[in-house]
């Protein structure tokens, strides 16, 4: 472990003025599942961490019907999906919430935590960038805010400044006769690392699709939005082709490496079957039914 302090932040100020004066070495302490393991590996240096644990707006969590979600950046997953009101109109952040980690894992991750390690892998990202969330970034500057899809911008690597932390995740609020899926697959049954990950939404009007994403992690320097794939779906119903054609669009687009949790050839394999699932699930919680888990 690496010589370092601990300071406690009661405020979004102070936070901010703590991670400046911290310089590039500070980091932000919200559930600290990732960032402790690397203070101890030293795979980065890190002199002060800066617990925002104590930050009202950090930890809030509201659901209000019309107003969309706001997610305290430093929420542990377990108060995430042991929210009724997130459950119900959010069950595609309910799928990588249940999976992120362990049980004990998720009594401190948080969404915040998992969004700014920057993993290509992350499991909390493609849901988030399929249902348009945005990130409030705070610091020495003041407040702005960054589309969760244009958030990372390489393995490990974000758009946050010197000073600045991400206070909370907004997410606008679902649109009728609309649903999401997130699904991955991991060599075993739990807290493991996505091989491949994929986040898919769709938004129907009289029974034709006229909103889609699909979201690949994994597969790519960071998770990728699969702009070809929404095109195979926009303006016409869903149907086997169509969703086959937005798979293709999807094997197509990810640029995948070799490594021992798989290779090239599986992780578009992957891409392909994963957003196929995920398209049809969100079709059915678009029409309201229930989604069954995958083997």
């Amino acid at each position: 472990m690496q010589d370092l302090r601990y300071a406690r932040a009661s405020s979004v100020a102070e936070a901010a003025r703590l991670l400046a004066d911290g310089g590039p070495t500070a980091r932000v302490l919200a559930g600290g599942t990732d960032v402790i393991v690397q203070a101890r590996e030293r795979t980065r240096q890190i002199t002060l961490f800066v617990d925002i644990k104590g930050i009202p707006e950090a930890v809030d969590l509201r659901a209000a019907n019309g107003e969309g979600l706001t997610l305290g950046a430093a929420t542990p997953c377990h108060q995430i999906y042991g929210d009724a009101a997130v459950t119900s109109s959010y069950p595609a952040l309910i799928d990588a919430a249940s999976l992120i980690g362990g049980t004990a894992i998720q009594g401190r991750a948080s969404f915040g935590g998992n969004l700014c390690n920057s993993s290509p892998a992350a499991d909390g990202v493609p849901p988030l960038i399929a249902l348009g969330a945005s990130a409030l970034i705070a610091g020495p500057g003041g407040e702005r805010r960054v589309p969760v899809a244009r958030f990372t911008t390489g393995p490990g690597q974000n758009v946050l400044e010197e000073g600045e932390f991400v206070v909370a995740l907004e997410v606008p609020a679902p649109a009728p006769a609309s649903g999401a899926r997130f699904l991955r697959f991991i060599p075993r049954n739990e807290m493991d690392i996505a091989v491949v990950n994929v986040a898919s939404s769709l938004r129907f009007d009289g029974g034709e699709v006229v909103e889609a994403c699909v979201v690949v992690g994994a597969a790519a320097p960071t998770a990728l939005v699969v702009e070809a794939a929404g095109e195979a779906l926009v303006g016409s119903p869903l149907s086997e082709e169509s969703i086959a054609a937005a798979a293709a669009a999807a094997r197509d687009a990810v640029r995948p490496i070799d490594d021992m949790r798989g290779s090239i050839r599986q992780r578009r394999h992957l891409a392909g079957v994963l957003t196929e699932r995920t398209l049809r699930d969100a079709a059915r919680r678009a029409r309201g039914e229930e989604v069954v888990s995958h083997p």
